[in-house]
């Protein structure tokens, strides 16, 4: 078998000489025409041979363009007047990433596949990047880089000859989906779920699902949307394009999982039924929410022409980006289930599930708050809280008093409120990123 790309993982890109990124934007040139096979935006991550591109964040980029210079970068985007090396003058670096990623996308082959949904997207990102990498060199985005940033790197740092691309997409408002879409211009759009997540900016899930649908609606009508049958909003979605439509996750869909079973460690295995035939798969992931990314990773594989079996073996094979249902003995012999790269209802009340399903003398939490819910967010707060109480889990709260369970101020009061842990105790943290509950995780498996 040919050498994959790591699923999720950076490799040398497709190479651009700094003349021709000059014509893809619409640049000016300043210095030597040199090659670069890379692009960054975190001046710290520059290795060598990279293009940096400054963005405007909470700090003005071009104020690092000096410290990627001296870290290796072979050239840089600057909308300033250049201070040595090579340069591409533009009007706006962030808008000339774009246009860079768009020329990357005509060197790359149609095999595309964009995946978006309220939760569930990083790990159907990996899950598929995996299942793909069985047949296709294979490039995906770096952990959950997802955004106006996150898909052009995507795109530009492809790795060379890349034969399939996996894109995660968030949005954070009506269009960017769409946006993105029209860079990555996928061919095969992969739609986890409508659940109730970032509505303080959108207000309601019927208004989630319709930024959701631009990935499906700019789908070509060549191509194929893979949409979770079971649920609702999502399985509406169908009539909302033109391309093909494969189903996942319902009882009667396309592609659907019998005979599911969840071991003591809490890996799913299931009978994947599809169009293409019937198997067995054992996932290494963790989580019974974790089998509909899993169907949907195969619905898209098995449409990108990977044959079942490697399909199968994709599946077994996969690993998730950190801080995602990560299982781990602490020194104490506490185990604990670090979840906590972020929250939202549905993710949390699965992840609550997945916690009980452990055997263990005691079920404990420590739960950071689910952010971006809005108005809704102190009824969804309390309906975590009550669930909490029917699975028997004793809980803390971090900075969450919504949940209606004892609330600490930071990370150091939830570990004092825990108390000795030992062998016999399982642990779930789990958190929207603000909390940063990961903290907590490393100093129990710390000490």
């Amino acid at each position: 078998m040919p050498d994959r790309a790591s699923p999720g993982r950076y490799r040398a890109g497709v190479r651009f000489l700094t003349s021709d990124i000059a014509a893809a934007v619409d640049g000016t040139l300043v210095g030597p025409d040199v090659e670069v096979d890379e692009a960054r935006h975190d001046s710290r991550d520059v290795v060598g041979g990279e293009l940096f591109v400054p963005v405007q964040g909470l700090r003005d980029g071009h104020d690092f363009i000096g410290a990627a210079l001296e870290a290796g970068a072979a050239a840089y985007l600057t909308a300033r007047a250049p201070v040595g090396g090579t340069a591409v003058v533009v009007d706006d670096p962030a808008s000339a990433l774009r246009a860079l990623a768009m020329a990357a996308r005509r060197r790359l082959p149609p095999r595309v596949v964009g995946i978006t949904g309220s939760v569930g997207k990083t790990s159907a990102k990996d899950l598929t990047a995996s299942v793909l990498g069985r047949q296709w060199l294979t490039s995906a985005s770096l952990r959950s880089f997802n955004n106006e940033l996150g898909v052009p790197l995507t795109l530009v740092n492809a790795a060379d000859g890349t034969e399939a691309l996996v894109a995660e997409m968030g949005a954070r408002g009506h269009g960017h989906i769409a946006e993105l879409c029209a860079v990555a211009q996928p061919t095969v759009g992969i739609v986890t779920a409508v659940e109730l997540v970032h509505a303080e900016m959108f207000g309601d899930l019927a208004s989630v699902a319709r930024a959701k649908a631009e990935l499906v609606e700019s789908l070509p009508a060549s191509g194929t949307a893979v949409l979770n049958g079971a649920n609702p909003w999502v399985a509406d979605m169908a009539e909302r394009t033109e391309a093909d439509v494969l189903t996942f996750g319902a009882h009667d869909a396309d592609v659907r999982a019998e005979d599911v079973f969840v071991d003591r460690a809490l890996h799913p295995s299931f009978r994947l039924c599809t169009p293409w035939g019937d198997t067995q798969v054992e996932l290494r992931v963790r989580g019974l929410h974790q089998v509909g990314n899993a169907l949907a990773a195969a619905a898209a594989g098995l449409v990108c022409d990977v044959e079942l079996a490697d399909v199968a073996a994709g599946l077994v094979e996969a690993e998730l980006s950190p801080w995602r249902m990560e299982l781990h003995t602490a020194p104490s012999g506490a185990v604990i289930i670090n979840d906590a790269y972020n929250a939202g209802p549905a993710s949390v009340e699965a992840a609550l599930r997945s916690l009980v399903h452990l055997e263990a003398r005691r079920h404990l939490a420590v739960l950071g708050p689910m952010a971006e819910l809005g108005h809704h967010g102190p009824e969804a707060h309390r309906a975590i809280g009550e669930l909490v109480g029917e699975l028997g889990v004793e809980a803390v709260a971090v900075d969450a008093p919504d949940y209606g369970l004892p609330d600490v101020a930071d990370v150091d009061e939830a570990l004092s409120r825990l108390g000795e842990l030992g062998t016999g105790d399982a642990l779930l943290v789990k958190g929207s990123r603000v909390a940063g509950l990961e903290r907590l995780v490393h100093r129990l498996l710390e000490t």
